[in-house]
């Protein structure tokens, strides 16, 4: 599976975008995103170039546009879904066509209570799409960090060693990005980030083992520090968001 090259995106993705208003609530990958977006512009056609909007503060969206926002705090990810509510209750939930937040490689990790999080994201989320039905609610799985496999974490696997704390991040990232795919699939639209953050060009997944069991994690060709998307990762995520927000209905 291969994404369009930055010059092949079709004016009418851009174009079945450019009249809708988007709010998007992230941290510093979601940063990346944004640039990534600027980065595919600039082989648009000015006609088409989306009008981004960041937002010091939420307000109701008056005008189509890419709006979007800091929510939240890293490693807190309860912080960010409250976040996001609150931004929603503040006049943005009123006014957007389209509204998501996604979370950060460093929210979910080993010791997080997925249970806890992911209880908490379904019933704030459920409350929103109540409150606000003319709005449009995306969902993200959880992004993935490199896997760092020295000699010592290939021995532990070669042992059988349950606990190796090298994957246990990702496994965790892993498990509450199933519990998104199951509860969501079919359902409601799921932006699946960890699936294109995992898939090299080629096609092919990167991922480990453990116990005989496959884990996903980042592959290292879209990062520059094990998590942050680097320029051939983030024109590679934001290419496929640009692509499935363009075919919602």
């Amino acid at each position: 599976m291969s994404a369009l090259t930055n010059k092949d995106i079709p004016g009418k993705i851009w174009e079945s975008l450019s009249d809708k208003k988007i709010f998007f609530g992230h941290q510093s990958v979601g940063f990346n995103i944004i640039d990534g977006i600027k980065d595919l512009m600039a082989y648009a056609t000015p006609e088409y170039n989306l009008n981004i909007i960041e937002l010091s503060a939420p307000e109701p969206l008056s005008a189509p546009g890419f709006y979007h926002a800091r929510v939240g705090s890293n490693v807190d990810p309860i912080s960010k879904i409250d976040d996001f509510a609150r931004q929603m209750d503040a006049g943005i939930g009123n006014t957007a066509d389209i509204a998501f937040f996604k979370f950060c490689f460093v929210d979910i990790r080993s010791q997080t209570d997925i249970k806890k999080v992911f209880q908490h994201y379904t019933q704030t989320m459920e409350r929103l799409k109540e409150k606000y039905p003319q709005t449009k609610f995306i969902h993200f799985t959880v992004p993935l960090s490199t896997t760092v496999t020295s000699w010592k974490t290939k021995v532990k696997t070669l042992i059988g060693k349950k606990d190796i704390w090298e994957y246990d991040d990702n496994i965790r990232k892993n498990q509450f990005n199933n519990m998104i795919r199951d509860y969501y699939s079919g359902k409601e639209p799921v932006f699946d980030i960890a699936k294109f953050e995992s898939l090299y060009l080629s096609g092919r997944r990167s991922f480990f083992k453990v116990n005989g069991q496959e884990y996903f994690d980042l592959a290292p060709e879209y990062t520059y520090d094990d998590g942050h998307l680097n320029e051939r990762g983030r024109k590679w995520v934001a290419e496929h968001l640009l692509i499935f927000l363009s075919g919602l209905n």
